[in-house]
């Protein structure tokens, strides 16, 4: 590949991680950096990066790594990983990042439906305020019952 095919191509894969950052910011109410270390940490090859190669891929300090490659490795979406000999801590996305996460968010919405439960007894099963929470708990039963779909329906196609 010559160099403008390259630089193309480098400028081609900053503006997608941009977009995952942008998404994350958005959906998930991640700060940019984190988002941008996940989206290059989908693409980056090798699968494996020091905190200096994810820095150097996505234009960022070195300084600003640190707390979010530790919140992302908090979350289980990114594993740290050592190499014999070498002192350097590399990262890399985890293959179970996505099943986990979304499994961390059903985990919580099932929290929240026992909140809500907890806040209709509270308030009492007949009032305005009342009206809110049923109101909130009709969305959740209904998610839930996606998700209580059976197994082989909710896996990932190449699972199957």
């Amino acid at each position: 590949m010559d160099e403008g095919s390259r630089a193309v191509a480098e400028d081609a894969e900053a503006a997608w991680v941009e977009r995952v950052s942008a998404f994350f910011a958005r959906q998930e109410g991640l700060p940019p950096i984190t988002g941008r270390i996940l989206g290059w940490l989908m693409i980056c090859e090798p699968a494996e990066q020091s905190a200096a190669d994810i820095a150097a891929g996505i234009t960022a300090s070195r300084a600003s790594m640190t707390a979010n490659i530790r919140y992302l490795t908090a979350t289980g979406l990114v594993r740290r990983y050592t190499r014999a000999g070498d002192r350097t801590a590399y990262y890399r996305l985890d293959d179970q990042a996505w099943e986990t996460a979304v499994r961390q968010r059903i985990e919580g919405m099932s929290a929240f439906q026992d909140v809500l439960d907890q806040g209709l007894g509270l308030v009492g099963p007949d009032t305005g305020r009342a009206s809110r929470l049923r109101a909130a708990q009709e969305v959740y039963h209904w998610v839930g019952s996606l998700l209580r779909q059976p197994e082989e329906q909710r896996e990932p196609e190449e699972r199957r």
